[in-house]
């Protein structure tokens, strides 16, 4: 297996889950302050003037994140409808997750095995304090299973439906033409949240 990912799974210590979680707070607030610009420039000046500089512990950047991202969302959402505004954030987000997925790719030089994929998956979530298994069922699909994330206490159901679209993204990014669909959410009440990945078939190896 490729020694980058797999250094990077035995070790990440705090200052580069600062770094990751860095790049992924500014690439999905971002996507979401250019709707706000254009839907509800107003609303998104009252939400900065609120908002202090993201510093302190993991944790505590961590939360000011999701703040963030869930304040926006119910702000887009009341200025462009809900229908249309999840729409609009959904995209945005896929986009920003896809290319951060493509950045991790690049620096982690990614492989097509499938092992490789699902490292680094893990390696992205365990900065955001998200926990999960995934287990194979079939040729190039497989079961997640998230039983822990830390950002889930935070998030309301519509903000955590807008942001997994940037997890959606972000599994596309990391090999393309993979797809990751969300079913069940903890933010909906469920015990844990639950998404069905799909690799393009023939392009990627099982093994290490």
């Amino acid at each position: 297996m490729n020694p980058r990912i797999r250094l990077a799974a035995l070790i990440l210590p705090p200052w580069t889950i600062r770094r990751e979680l860095r790049r992924i707070d500014e690439a999905t607030t971002c996507a979401l302050d250019l709707l706000l610009e254009e839907r509800a420039p107003e609303a998104l000046e009252a939400i900065r003037r609120e908002e202090g500089r993201r510093a302190g512990s993991v944790t505590a950047r961590r939360e000011g994140m999701a703040r963030a991202h869930d304040r926006r969302v119910a702000a887009l959402l009341e200025a462009a409808g809900g229908e249309e505004g999840m729409l609009l954030a959904r995209r945005a987000l896929f986009e920003a997750g896809a290319s951060l997925g493509e950045e991790a790719r690049r620096r982690l030089r990614l492989g097509r095995k499938d092992a490789e994929l699902l490292l680094a998956a893990r390696v992205l979530y365990r900065v955001l304090g998200i926990r999960f298994r995934a287990e194979w069922d079939g040729p190039g699909a497989a079961c997640v299973r998230i039983d822990r994330c830390a950002l889930a206490r935070i998030y309301s159901p519509e903000a955590c439906l807008a942001l997994s679209a940037a997890d959606e993204g972000v599994v596309a990014g990391l090999r393309p033409g993979a797809r990751l669909r969300f079913a069940e959410r903890m933010t909906e009440g469920k015990r844990c949240c639950l998404a069905r990945l799909e690799l393009p078939q023939g392009d990627g190896e099982k093994g290490r």
